[in-house]
């Protein structure tokens, strides 16, 4: 695959895993918000019930005191005690009654359904010959004085109102038995959903989540391999920048001399000479002996070289332009000049070009000299950064590897336990599958708690969150639980000011070098990490109680591991104008001090 190729492809495995993960998302979100509808739909025709029976358990209750008010109304011989409990009668038939009919036929006020179930149907139509004769027979007393009429109506009364419980008895027990069917299908609704859900979970696993986690594994390495890369890239770039800006101080002395000496030259706008300098004549054995010469001639004897002057000046005749321009002069002599033109307005109407240049001839004779003697030097470097490469690309390979090792011995098992775990729960066992979503969920905490690990051996949150102090901190306190050492940090100036963040990561990967150096080669017990600022520079000190070493002899042997070490920490520092001290005392210890302009 080509490097232009590249790019398309991660856009493709990006989207691929975008729409994974999305369709993952609205799955999920369709199947809860399905689960909530026809939970709340269930609730919904639940929510009344307790309503409805309560109703229809007092419609009971006013039947009685109905037919208590008109035993107390016929028995009763006081004029104004009968028009009160006439008065009472009215009022409490006239609620007995319209709660009948909204029991039977639905009431929207009181959200009572107007289609009852077959059972409860059939028990109204069984009652509605008991409630028309006890209507009848109190409507008839109230409008009625004669008490043999009333005799007759109250013992009408009398026969139908145990009917009339009896049988209202049963339409609040079949409501009851509905009202608890429904808890029960809600009940099973429920179970239903969660199976489904669990279901549903364990495919998106298997089918998304587990093949999104191996890809992310890839990723990450690759992003490792693309970060050294890019490393090394910009050591190269500085590299050649070095000996560029050498090569530029070595010919300052050279430029000097040849920029004196003003060579110009006037001309119309269609590129014709005016008038040339003496000097430029000179440098072009150019001799003025008539008007209107083509300035092209005169730079160039070559025709294709004469075309390029007159295109060059033709489109620059109105704005300004530099650079630099190789001529072919008489006796075929290559001269090239550091060439100016400016457009000059003399008068309303009326303008010249004005030439200005320098010939850095001789220049261009000793950058060619220059890189020629620099070939040695570069190839030196060069040699020097292959060295650094393979110990790079190796540590590269080192480093991959411990991150797969962390991924596959730690997640990637607790991945495997949660598979299994998520294929052994059984629906119908209640109280075993509530302990095991339990566990389920502190496996789910461990997963997190082993990614948040590898992320932060590949970048700690703390450095990009709230800076160098704060990712010290967080590095002496991890490595010390992990090593058993006692690795403490000092924050000797309370420094929590943020910097550049390539700054900040090569402070970072310095200390962590340096620590990890301790913990591996010193076989130190005890290390010590201090911050410290002034005005201009912070300073990272990490000193050990370690075996220690003698810094000259590390240092000659550059192939070795620890030779190339140092080495490593001196490059990585010069990345950010800083300076590294290392100080070791054979059986005593090693004291290293970075000093990073701030």
């Amino acid at each position: 695959m080509s490097i232009k190729d590249q790019p398309t492809t991660a856009n493709l495995k990006f989207k691929k895993l975008k729409r994974m993960y999305l369709f993952a998302l609205v799955t999920i979100a369709i199947t809860v918000l399905l689960s909530q509808l026809l939970i709340q739909s269930n609730l919904k025709s639940q929510l009344h019930d307790s309503r409805l029976i309560n109703i229809s358990g007092k419609q009971r209750m006013l039947s009685q005191k109905l037919v208590k008010e008109i035993l107390v109304y016929t028995t009763t011989t006081d004029s104004t005690r009968k028009n009160s409990e006439l008065q009472k009668i009215t009022a409490t038939f006239s609620t007995w009654k319209s709660t009948h009919f909204a029991l039977k036929d639905g009431d929207d006020d009181l959200h009572f359904p107007k289609e009852n179930s077959l059972k409860i149907e059939s028990l109204y139509s069984q009652i509605q010959p008991h409630f028309d004769a006890i209507v009848a027979a109190t409507t008839d007393l109230i409008a009625s004085e004669n008490n043999v009429v009333q005799s007759k109506n109250v013992a009408t009364i009398l026969d139908n109102e145990s009917a009339f419980l009896s049988k209202m008895n049963q339409i609040v027990g079949q409501y009851e038995k509905e009202a608890l069917e429904k808890v029960r299908l809600q009940r099973n609704t429920e179970y239903g959903i969660l199976s489904f859900t669990l279901f549903l979970l364990l495919l998106e696993f298997l089918f998304i989540f587990k093949p999104t986690t191996q890809r992310i594994e890839l990723l990450i390495a690759k992003l490792l391999s693309s970060e050294k890369k890019a490393i090394k890239l910009a050591y190269d770039t500085e590299v050649l920048s070095e000996i560029k800006e050498d090569s530029v101080k070595e010919l300052k002395s050279l430029n000097y001399a040849l920029e004196n000496s003003l060579l110009y030259c006037r001309l119309t706008p269609d590129g014709k000479i005016i008038h040339m300098g003496e000097q430029f004549c000179k440098l072009l054995q150019y001799n003025m002996l008539s008007a209107d010469d083509k300035f092209s001639q005169a730079l160039s004897s070559l025709s294709h070289e004469q075309a390029y002057i007159d295109q060059l000046i033709k489109d620059k005749h109105r704005s300004s332009w530099h650079g630099e321009l190789k001529t072919t002069a008489k006796n075929d002599v290559v001269i090239w000049l550091d060439l100016s033109i400016v457009p000059v307005i003399i008068k309303k109407g009326n303008s010249e070009l004005l030439v200005i240049c320098f010939d850095i001839t001789e220049r261009k004779k000793a950058e060619q000299e220059v890189e020629r003697l620099n070939k040695a030097q570069i190839a030196d470097k060069l040699n020097q950064q292959k060295t650094i490469s393979s110990k790079i690309v190796e540590n590269q390979e080192n480093e991959q590897n411990r991150i797969a090792r962390e991924i596959h011995d730690g997640i990637g098992q607790m991945l495997t336990g949660l598979k299994f775990s998520l294929e052994s729960i059984d629906v119908n066992d209640k109280d075993k599958t509530e302990q095991k979503i339990t566990y389920l969920k502190k496996l789910s905490l461990d997963i997190i708690k082993g990614v948040r690990t590898a992320t932060f051996n590949l970048m700690p949150p703390e450095l990009s969150d709230y800076g160098i102090a704060a990712s010290l901190s967080k590095l002496t306190t991890e490595l010390g639980k992990l090593t058993g050492k006692n690795i403490v940090f000092y924050n000797k100036t309370n420094f929590d000011k943020r910097l550049d963040s390539l700054i900040e990561i090569n402070c970072y990967r310095l200390t962590q070098e340096a620590v990890n150096n301790a913990i591996k080669y010193a076989e130190s017990t005890d290390i010590a990490v201090q911050l410290s600022h002034s005005n201009s520079i912070l300073s990272i000190i990490i000193d050990d109680n370690g075996k220690g070493f003698d810094v000259t002899q590390v240092e000659a042997k550059r192939n070795s591991e620890s030779g190339m070490g140092l080495l490593f920490m001196k490059e990585r520092i010069q990345y950010i104008n800083g300076r590294v001290f290392i100080n070791s005392i054979p059986g005593e210890g090693t004291r290293i001090t970075f000093n990073i302009p701030i």
